[in-house]
């Protein structure tokens, strides 16, 4: 069983200076079979300077650790002409050696770095903090809770793309307010690499990068996310790892080496079309990423994870792979006051599964609360392509429709009782793995992949509409909201290598501007509005289609103890020209078009429960009237 105490680094002073204790399972590699492991260290300040060497100390092989554990304390004492025994921030990196009996020692691994690292610096390094004066983060989010699921609003983006680091997403934290966000989720945030890659190669599983804040950084970002009630899930890869990973490199070159015992890895199995795959077969695996989930939890106070690729990871509701992940994790999480409102109550714990085409079948088999599906994307391209609409578009925004997705999924509250919990997909115009939407409608200048024309915008319109009144959690990709426009290629290094930088400048302009100012009325009308937050929802198909581009839907909250019954009727116009349909409205009063009522009146009022009115709407545009 891993054990966080053991391994990592460690900093304490000491009366000459500072020691670092360092522990490292290599599972299978032992000091009786010749094999020795030695840690280099540096100052930070001295890296660059080829006059510094590092310091380097052996690590001692435990025997008869379950784990071959190796460890060593290390002295930081003053070294003259550098910075070691200084205080500030120290790099290390192991070597792994092998000594055939009667042999020469040879040199195995020249550089790996350590996959328990609680801190890292760009360039591969693992790094520590030695300082006198060292105080812990203070949290401020004691009476935080995480929000309902049927309330959230979630906002994709990469950090570096999106405002350079985890500081620059604080600064933008009132912007995403106004677009009714309060659950961000931060694409992977441990890459140590500098060349571009979203972050899906990764090496660390238990360090922000250095390059985007690092550790406080991040728990700044956190704490100040839930100041503002706003939820943060990160982007967690257990699929597969970089070539570079510990437990893939390291046992590639011992079992590459003439005459050196042959030693499997503890968790990497078979290549596959994104790196080394995971193997979920091997308890190691398995302890490592639930070991990572658990300190994300606790050392980070995140609200939960989406978790990549899990269309290949999900075998089975048994499997040990993700189905088991999740369920621990699951478990784990109600011992947070975040996640439980009381003793009886189920976990609100964030757990999205990217399982595209599986999407249904993990909700009901694992204890996942919401997962990533395409529906809605795609059927977003195809109408900013200048398709028309069709029955479909109505079923994808009504998810539960014919039994489709489940509703609730029985999980287990703190006491091991049976409590049933809401599960929900994301609905989503636009994501990562995406072009912008609005290249679909069109594009613009030259190259091999042209920007998305925005003056083409108004087609984005009905589509956000249907979006923040879909059934599911909305969920925006960074700049959509203003129509950002960067096409991507569909394979190849361009496609993930390639730094896209949010454009900013596009809100204030004459695209950005009405769009935006429609999200955030869509926004505002979520939040306040909650039929439109309901697990009910009704297509109008005998109305729809007939003849025009146009379809409508109503929401539905009935009345609780805290809030009257509420009707949203929703009708969209995907075509050219301003069109009309007529609808039998539910229920008798006035109904009050809230889109636009800053700007006009425009009621329907109705005199008995079914009658039908005539609702006129502009082209590419649609109306949101509420009772």
């Amino acid at each position: 069983m891993i054990n966080l105490s053991e391994v990592g680094a460690f900093a304490s002073s000491t009366p000459r200076g500072f020691a670092i204790r360092f522990g490292l399972y290599l599972p299978g590699i032992r000091g009786t079979d010749g094999f020795d492991v030695v840690v280099r260290v540096i100052h930070r300040d001295d890296r660059f300077d080829p006059a510094v060497p590092t310091q380097d100390f052996p690590l001692t092989w435990n025997e008869g650790h379950p784990l071959d554990l190796w460890s060593a304390t290390a002295p930081v004492t003053a070294v003259a002409g550098t910075h070691f025994g200084s205080e500030g921030i120290y790099l290390y990196r192991f070597q792994l050696w092998w000594t055939p009996a009667g042999g020469t020692r040879q040199l195995i691994t020249r550089w790996f770095t350590d996959p328990f690292a609680r801190q890292t610096d760009v360039g591969e390094l693992a790094a520590i903090v030695l300082s006198r004066a060292a105080t812990p983060f203070a949290w401020t989010d004691v009476a935080y809770r995480t929000p309902e699921l049927d309330d959230l609003i979630v906002y994709e983006l990469d950090v570096e793309q999106f405002n350079d680091s985890f500081d620059g997403v604080i600064d933008r934290l009132s912007y995403l307010q106004s677009l009714g966000v309060n659950c961000l989720e931060l694409m992977p945030v441990t890459s140590t690499k500098l060349d571009f890659d979203w972050g899906y190669g990764p090496l660390h599983y238990f360090s922000p990068s250095a390059h985007i804040g690092g550790p406080d950084g991040l728990r700044r970002l956190v704490d100040t996310c839930h100041a503002s009630g706003m939820a943060v899930i990160l982007d967690v890869v257990y699929q597969h790892v970089d070539p570079d990973f510990v437990y893939k490199l390291l046992y590639d070159n011992v079992n590459a080496t003439p005459g050196a015992p042959r030693v499997s890895s503890p968790m990497i199995g078979a290549s596959g079309p994104f790196g080394p795959q995971v193997d979920f077969s091997q308890t190691f695996a398995q302890d490592y990423f639930g070991t990572s989930n658990q300190y994300w939890l606790d050392e980070y106070h995140v609200d939960g994870f989406r978790y990549d690729e899990v269309t290949d990871l999900y075998v089975s509701p048994t499997d040990t792979g993700y189905s088991k992940l999740a369920y621990d994790t699951y478990r784990y999480s109600l011992n947070a006051a975040r996640f439980v409102r009381d003793a009886n109550s189920y976990s609100r714990i964030i757990q999205c599964a990217e399982a595209l085409g599986k999407a249904p079948d993990v909700l009901r088999g694992t204890y996942t609360s919401c997962a990533w599906q395409d529906d809605l994307l795609n059927t977003a391209e195809n109408l900013a392509s200048g398709n028309s609409p069709n029955d479909g578009l109505a079923h994808t925004l009504d998810p539960y429709y014919g039994g489709r997705y489940p509703a609730t999924k029985t999980v287990v509250n703190a006491a091991g009782n049976p409590v049933d919990m809401p599960v929900a997909p994301f609905q989503y115009l636009n994501s990562h793995d995406h072009s912008h939407l609005i290249v679909f409608a069109g594009t613009s200048g030259s190259g091999a992949f042209p920007p998305g024309d925005r003056s083409l915008y108004w087609r984005m319109q009905p589509l956000a509409i249907a979006l923040y009144t879909a059934q599911g959690i909305p969920m925006l990709w960074e700049g959509e909201e203003f129509a950002d426009n960067y096409q991507l290629p569909g394979d190849g290094s361009a496609r993930i290598g390639l730094r896209r930088d949010t454009h900013w400048e596009y809100f204030y302009d004459d695209y950005g501007v009405p769009l935006i100012r429609l999200y955030r009325r869509l926004a505002a009308l979520r939040r306040s509005s909650p039929a439109l937050r309901s697990r009910e929802s009704f297509y109008y198909w005998q109305q729809s289609l007939q003849g025009t581009e146009m379809m409508a839907y109503h929401r539905h909250a009935p009345a609780t103890n805290g809030a009257a019954e509420q009707y949203a009727m929703v009708v969209l116009n995907f075509g050219p020209t301003t069109q009309s349909m007529q609808i039998p409205f539910p229920k008798a009063g006035t109904w009050v078009e809230k889109l636009d009522e800053d700007v006009r009146s425009l009621t329907v009022p109705v005199g008995s429960a079914g009658d039908f009115q005539t609702v006129t709407v502009p082209s590419n545009y649609g109306y949101i009237f509420v009772l």
